[in-house]
């Protein structure tokens, strides 16, 4: 069944493309664990995929004649013990390329799965800064602005974001890898009901464009980004904010579902994107 499903969800991408095609520093030794998928214990629940020691991304274009040049690199929420990959990664991604923006699901590395050897602020963070300048790279191939490079962050996946918006450098400019002489700077960051604490991070004039959304009672993320909105502000950040009055935590994209908030929230961040010049208004 694991077998199965992890066939049909990366037949949803376009393609699968490792950020390490020799191995991702840090996993050498668990290179060949297979990935994990659990199909949701009850409807309505999300795809759980475990176990990535070989860090990726699916690929998600749009067709040539809507691709506005934007990209998003879209990391999945689940506390850093799996990644709720559908409702918050490949439906999203889909919607995405409704817009003509280029999608790109991070499959990164779970820091408190068990026995895991990870630390949150190594390794999926270097997977974060790595999926930015692999998207750099390859921006021609994929006919992706450079300048207009974004990630969003669900929960878990939140953290993951914000740390690569606040701690990226401008690549090394004598790598013998072409991936990593790019910076791993996005071009505007996605936090969606991130677990975070406000303080932790260092917000100045540089930190990028930010959109942040949750519902109010999901108390952590509403408190975080209520708390992180004014450090935006006195630092100058173009910030947008949206605190639903509810919806709880984890609601991700489910396309028609109940309530609102879970099918309509992505038209406020089109219309953010529109707003900063990332994608094309709403008709």
């Amino acid at each position: 069944m694991t077998l199965m499903l992890l066939a049909a969800l990366s037949l949803s991408a376009q393609s699968t493309l490792p950020l390490w095609p020799h191995g991702a520093p840090g996993s050498e030794a668990l290179a060949v664990k297979p990935e994990l998928l659990t199909p949701p214990a009850k409807p309505g629940d999300s795809l759980h995929l475990s176990s990535i020691h070989n860090p990726s991304l699916l690929v998600y274009l749009p067709p040539k004649d809507k691709a506005t040049g934007a990209a998003m690199i879209v990391a999945p929420g689940g506390g850093h013990r799996f990644l709720s990959i559908d409702t918050e990664g490949t439906n999203v991604a889909e919607y995405l390329n409704s817009i003509g923006v280029a999608a790109f699901v991070l499959k990164y590395r779970l820091a408190r799965e068990p026995e895991s050897p990870y630390k949150i602020e190594e390794h999926p963070y270097a997977d974060a800064q790595r999926a930015i300048r692999t998207l750099r790279a390859k921006a021609v191939e994929w006919n992706l602005n450079p300048a207009k490079i974004g990630i969003m962050g669900f929960s878990a996946g939140g953290e993951v974001a914000i740390l690569a918006s606040t701690r990226y450098d401008d690549g090394n400019a004598a790598s013998p890898d072409p991936i990593e002489r790019q910076s791993s700077k996005p071009g505007y960051q996605i936090l969606i009901y991130p677990g975070i604490k406000a303080e932790t991070y260092k917000i100045d004039k540089d930190t990028p464009p930010t959109f942040m959304l949750c519902a109010d009672n999901d108390k952590g993320p509403a408190t975080a980004i209520s708390s992180l909105y004014p450090m935006l502000k006195s630092a100058g950040v173009k910030t947008e904010l949206h605190i639903y009055a509810s919806g709880g935590h984890g609601f991700g994209y489910r396309p028609g579902a109940m309530p609102v908030i879970k099918s309509t929230w992505l038209l406020r961040l089109t219309d953010w994107m529109a707003d900063i010049g990332m994608s094309t208004p709403r008709p």
